[in-house]
């Protein structure tokens, strides 16, 4: 046991160990007197421990190197009852060996609640070829084969949903024509004496009635649709082509030109024609700032 007088406790703990040689963890410490730092440099205090080294008697590795030793077991090739040495820690901390039997299964020990002595039985096969095993068809069953529709065939459809959605419909309209445009494209029309009001102010109604019923028919049938109210669109495509014949002018003189801004379905009817007119030519829809739309056509090393 020694005496150790240093400015902090940790320097003291060092110190400690380095004289009696052995590791920090070793030591036994009582704290004789903390240190302070004190006001200034005045009535500073250096920590006081008294510190000694706390040996491990050997005679305490024996009986582990011989518990070790006897909880080894040694597995053999054939199949035999094994006595396994099983330590137990009494309450009197001495170590009682006791010996248990146990069975050897495939060179590997293990207890018995997970083995048993019942011999293997044979597998009927034909019992699990002949068991039949129900199938719950789906509509992948249904639809893997079936062969892909034609557009009458969907146009047909179509013409029976839309005529029942707006059967209630509190315009006076005749029954809506649902025809096949072309190969991708659904024509769908209204006519009748209210269909002008279908149209609304600036088209908002149209714009909206076109909405809805392309997100139904692509989502549906993976159609286009083309919507006729009133001839609303066959006269906005003639508005349209009226107005391009300057802008295809500007084309074939100077090569590029752009639209003006175009709303709503002006802007797709543009994009079609001057995508027919000019097939080898950059045609795109840009858009302002605000938003607006308008078309520019340009060559491709160009745009």
């Amino acid at each position: 046991m020694i005496k150790i007088e240093a400015s902090t406790l940790e320097d003291a703990y060092a110190r400690a160990a380095a004289k009696l040689t052995c590791s920090v963890t070793q030591l036994q410490v009582e704290i004789v007197q903390y240190p302070t730092k004190g006001f200034l440099g005045i009535f500073q205090k250096n920590a006081v421990i008294v510190a000694r080294c706390i040996v491990t008697d050997n005679a305490d590795e024996a009986p582990k190197q011989t518990s070790q030793k006897a909880c080894e077991t040694i597995v053999e090739d054939t199949p035999a009852m094994v006595s396994q040495e099983r330590v137990v820690m009494a309450s009197s901390d001495t170590l009682v060996v006791e010996s248990v039997d146990q069975v050897i299964y495939n060179d590997t020990i293990m207890p018995e609640s997970f083995v048993t002595d019942q011999k293997e039985e044979a597998v009927d096969i034909k019992a699990y070829e002949d068991t039949d095993v129900p199938h719950r068809s789906n509509n992948i069953d249904t639809n893997f084969f079936e062969d892909k529709r034609s557009v009458d065939e969907i146009a047909q459809e179509i013409d029976a949903k839309i005529n029942a959605l707006f059967a209630k419909i509190c315009f006076d309209i005749d029954t809506i024509k649902v025809s096949a445009y072309d190969s991708e494209t659904i024509l769908v029309e209204f006519t009748g004496k209210d269909a002008a009001l279908l149209i609304g102010k600036e088209g908002y109604r149209y714009k909206a009635l076109s909405y809805m019923i392309f997100n139904w028919i692509n989502s549906e049938y993976n159609m286009q649709l083309r919507l006729e109210i009133a001839e609303f669109l066959k006269n906005q495509e003639e508005s349209i082509s009226r107005y391009l014949v300057s802008v295809i002018e500007n084309v074939d003189r100077d090569g590029r030109a752009q639209t003006k801004v175009l709303d709503g379905v002006l802007v797709q009817i543009a994009l079609k024609q001057l995508r027919d007119t000019y097939p080898d030519k950059y045609v795109a829809i840009r858009s302002t700032r605000d938003g607006l739309k308008f078309i520019i056509i340009n060559d491709y090393n160009n745009y």
